[in-house]
């Protein structure tokens, strides 16, 4: 196996991954504008995704990995496939549980999550229609996540990373080719998501069956592994809840602003999320397991190099592309999604939000990267309690930002929090002697800053020769942004090289770190 392969394999899926998310989100602005149809779709698609990182991504997995990567070392394949056969079966009792409370409830979640949407009757009215079609999606997302997670453990990382890619085919088809058969024709969006939802589900059956670990799901709360999970994960889920519940509360927020201000955070949001997924989320799902493996061990050397590792490659790559999204956030916004309905009015108020989103990008990976050392080292209390120290943060600076701020008050407030978030996390990593830095980190901050100056004054540039950023179709407006993307790019890795920083040595090093952990 090669670790760095699948690393490279799972970055560039994601990457394609992200940009399918594009393509779909310009042919819901494109087709359906920014209004009262996609806030509500926006509102009603936050549900099943709020739970989702709570069962799925934010807790169960993190919680799931580690355990099952000592049971492999340790236990013989019919023990660990029993254990999977009983973490599969409670967690289909909890989700169908908590799918039928939701469906049951929606009107009040509905008045939970956009208060502001209550006295605006077709719009409160269409998003429970909405939420009520979209929410059983949680079902077949978290048991595709936790497919996912145990393939990853078996060092599949390609396959799993595939997935999401076919939730946004399902949205893109039914958007171009099935609204004129639903009436009002958003609803072919909400119907969309379940059939990508199961899509992503029996995609990975196959795979699960090839290694051995495809089991009949069974409920046996008597299962020791099954309760250190549940140990684990009920604390991990009060993290995950916290981050939530964060923003759920921005959405609340939203809800009151004028109609759009939903929509506008949500394609702000959708930009920023293409470099958080391709680095934040490739880096930590592949470093998860090799830490856990390095924990196990009790190698804390390696430990703390895959640490270091970590996060010298998120700075020389999560830097400059918080400059590029700061300094191209209107091309961006122009080239991605004004046409049909989307205005220039909504080009102007989505890019403010994502200048604002920008500022925390770094921050919101580095969460990625340091949640991970302390999941694999079975240290979940410390993030928890900086999430409720970030959550007081961040709702203190949403009501000290909105009024002046509006919408893109509540953007920044998510960035700044993401910083706090990293920072106290960092602290303490450093403070619990989890990881220790490795020597240098001074000089190598100095020479990215002399790498991100040249490649600032090429961008600032480029984007002042070409006036009007609306001339042409998509594709011409496509290829004038990723000209300027990909010289930008291009300076700033020519400058890394020329100060001294050679991606090859940390490609080597990260070579022989995944080996050993191998």
């Amino acid at each position: 196996m090669n670790i760095l392969k699948s690393l490279y394999a799972v970055s560039i899926i994601t990457m394609f991954s992200r940009i399918l998310g594009f393509i779909r989100d310009i042919l819901i602005a494109r087709i359906f504008g920014v209004g009262l149809m996609t806030d509500a779709f926006f509102i009603a698609f936050k549900l099943p995704n709020f739970l989702r990182r709570i069962f799925a991504e934010g807790a169960f997995s993190q919680a799931f990995i580690p355990i099952l990567v000592e049971y492999r070392k340790t236990q013989e394949k019919s023990v660990v496939r029993a254990f999977i056969a009983h973490v599969s079966g409670l967690l289909i009792f909890i989700l169908v549980f908590v799918i039928l409370l939701g469906v049951l409830t929606t009107p009040f979640l509905i008045s939970i999550f956009a208060p502001g949407f209550i006295n605006i009757r077709e719009k409160f009215t269409l998003t429970i229609d909405l939420a009520r079609i979209t929410f059983p999606y949680i079902f077949f997302i978290s048991l595709s996540s936790l497919i996912g997670a145990i393939l990853n453990t078996w060092n599949i990382f390609l396959l799993p990373s595939i997935a999401p890619i076919l939730l946004n085919i399902s949205i893109i088809i039914f958007a171009m080719l099935a609204t004129s058969f639903f009436y009002p024709p958003i609803m072919a969006l909400a119907w969309s998501v379940i059939v990508g939802g199961i899509l992503q589900l029996v995609y990975q059956l196959p795979y699960l069956s090839k290694i051995g670990m495809l089991v009949i799901p069974h409920l046996n709360f008597f299962n020791f592994g099954i309760w250190r999970i549940l140990k684990s994960v009920g604390t991990i889920i009060l993290g995950v809840s916290v981050n939530q519940i964060s923003l759920l509360i921005n959405t609340i927020f939203a809800s009151f602003l004028v109609s759009g201000s939903v929509s506008w955070i949500y394609y702000a949001d959708r930009l920023m999320e293409f470099p958080v997924g391709i680095l934040g989320v490739s880096l930590s799902t592949v470093l998860l397991p090799l830490l856990s493996r390095s924990f196990s061990d009790k190698n804390l050397y390696h430990y703390s190099c895959l640490m270091d590792w970590s996060l010298r490659i998120c700075f020389i790559l999560s830097l400059p592309s918080a400059l590029l999204l700061g300094v191209l956030a209107k091309p961006l916004v122009i080239v991605l999604f004004q046409y049909g309905n989307f205005s220039s009015y909504d080009v102007l108020m989505t890019k403010q939000a994502l200048v604002a989103y920008s500022i925390g990008l770094v921050g919101l990976i580095l969460v990625r990267i340091l949640s991970s050392a302390f999941y694999s080292s079975h240290n979940i209390q410390i993030p928890v309690r900086i999430s409720f120290i970030v959550l007081i943060l961040t709702q203190l600076m949403n009501i000290a930002f909105i009024i002046p701020l509006k919408h893109v008050g509540l953007s920044l407030a998510i960035s700044l929090s993401a910083c706090c978030n990293a920072g106290l996390l960092y602290w303490q990593l450093r403070a619990n002697k989890i990881f220790k830095p490795q020597p240098g980190w001074l000089i190598f901050f100095l020479r990215i800053l002399l790498a991100l100056g040249m490649m600032l004054i090429v961008t600032v540039t480029l984007r002042t020769l070409i006036i009007d950023w609306t001339t042409g179709g998509m594709l011409y407006r496509f290829l004038r942004l990723m000209s300027v993307i990909s010289v930008s790019f291009l300076v700033y890795f020519i400058s890394l090289w020329f100060v001294g920083i050679r991606l090859k040595d940390f490609l080597d090093k990260f070579r022989f770190y995944s080996f050993y952990t191998d």
